[in-house]
């Protein structure tokens, strides 16, 4: 981490040195093995590596961004001397700058949470290897034609922050996944789904097979499919696509969005936008979990927060800028790229689980749709109107009738989520932990 260190601090010693009345750095370190496998042999295989800067400076209210692969001295100066020119050329923000030296982290690396594997790098022939074994797991599956494709892949990450106003720290992120896509049918009446995971510790992982035999038997349950009839009905979110309701809630408590008045939600600090009993936690310090983080990206020290408690709407995400724009404290949300600035984002979400499976929802909701996958979108975030295209299964009498593909469902957030009953089957390591939510009196347009 050393060198990386070393990058980013001379990034920031450039800025100042060509002007900048602030600026902060980022130095990554990643690199990636990818590999696909179709019919038995080795269909694709990706190797990146690289180490990559950027760099946003600050002068009179104004900020420039900018990004490189080249990280010589010459580059580094010529960087800090185009990002001050773009900085002066752009328009004045009087909430832009960077954290005050008291409000800093004083953690500076993700030591305790466990974000960055110990151990070599697999090679290609054990990452080959290991998708075979999806892939032939899935054809083994009664009624699957083929695999579309099997891929397992590593990535590994170290980035370093430093700012001119004293920050300086780092950290590492570790990555295995395993996925397989299956198809069933022939021509018209083809049909996909898929299986994939992934770990931040190998041993985490399902098994190859596990995740072959998955994806198979959704693929196999989906022959079939047809149009649902068009109707308001209950539906059921499953597992596999909740987390996308509670994104979109995420989105209106963003604040960017908060900050141009373009949320749905803007005016309902202190409100009602769950059902009472759901709360909904950002723990961005749950070790081994894909999203977790010591600090933010600008050098904020990260914790467990409450954005809805027992459904009552209790703030916004908020980095510095959307913050002092509001007249509020930045919740350490800042997330950036290496030539962006800083913006609010979040880091594992919990919603507070129901207490029946999903099986007890599906027969509370009588005749409606399960929804397991989802296309395309028209989400309007000033007014909460939602539609989307769809595909799952259709329920007559408690029970699951039959696979359903080419549907669209639509509704509006604000009613949406105000009716939501949580099952308890939330799948765990993700980034937005949220179980089967069933909602109430949506419009279902099919055949």
């Amino acid at each position: 981490m050393t060198e990386l260190q070393n990058l980013a601090e001379a990034l920031v010693d450039a800025a100042r040195r060509a002007g900048a009345d602030q600026a902060d750095a980022m130095a990554v370190d990643a690199r990636a093995t990818g590999i696909d496998v179709r019919d038995g042999a080795l269909e694709n295989a990706e190797r990146s590596e690289g180490v990559e800067i950027g760099l946003r400076v600050l002068v009179g209210g104004r900020q420039g961004a900018v990004s490189s692969s080249d990280h010589g001295a010459d580059a580094i100066a010529a960087m800090a001397e185009r990002a001050v020119a773009m900085a002066r050329a752009a328009p004045v923000d009087d909430w832009l700058g960077l954290a005050d030296p008291e409000q800093l982290s004083p953690r500076r690396d993700a030591e305790g949470l466990e974000l960055s594997e110990n151990a070599p790098e697999p090679d290609p022939a054990h990452l080959q290897d290991l998708a075979l074994r999806a892939e032939a797991a899935a054809l083994s599956v009664e009624g699957i034609s083929q695999v579309e494709s099997a891929n397992a892949s590593y990535s590994s990450r170290r980035m370093w922050l430093a700012a001119s106003n004293g920050f300086s720290g780092g950290y590492g992120r570790t990555s295995h996944a395993i996925s397989a896509v299956a198809i069933t049918g022939e021509g018209l009446g083809m049909e996909r789904d898929y299986a994939g995971e992934g770990r931040i510790f190998a041993s985490d992982l399902p098994t190859p097979e596990e995740i072959g035999i998955l994806a198979g038997e959704r693929t196999v349950a989906r022959a079939g499919a047809r149009k649902p009839p068009t109707g308001a009905f209950p539906i059921l979110f499953d597992r596999r696509v909740s987390a996308s309701l509670i994104g979109h809630l995420l989105s209106a408590v963003n604040g960017t969005a908060i900050a141009r008045g373009a949320s749905w939600l803007r005016r309902d600090l202190g409100e009602q936008v769950l059902p009472a009993g759901m709360t909904l936690t950002e723990n961005p310090l749950r070790p081994r979990f894909p999203s977790s983080r010591p600090f933010d990206a600008e050098g904020l020290a990260t914790r467990e927060r409450r954005i809805v408690t027992d459904g009552i709407l209790n703030g916004w995400t908020l980095d510095l800028a959307t913050a002092r724009k509001l007249g509020m404290d930045s919740t350490a949300s800042a997330v950036r790229g290496l030539a962006s600035a800083p913006s609010p984002g979040n880091s594992n979400i919990h919603l507070t689980p129901g207490n029946r499976d999903q099986q007890a929802l599906i027969r509370e909701m009588g005749r409606g749709l399960i929804v397991t996958s989802m296309l395309g979108a028209s989400i309007n975030g000033t007014t909460g109107d939602y539609s989307r295209g769809a595909a799952g299964f259709w329920v007559e009498n408690g029970q699951i009738a039959w696979p359903v593909n080419e549907c669209t469902i639509a509704g509006n957030l604000r009613q949406m989520l105000l009716t939501l009953v949580a099952a308890d089957d939330a799948l765990p390591w993700r980034a937005l932990e949220v179980p089967s939510l069933l909602v109430q009196g949506m419009t279902v347009a099919g055949a």
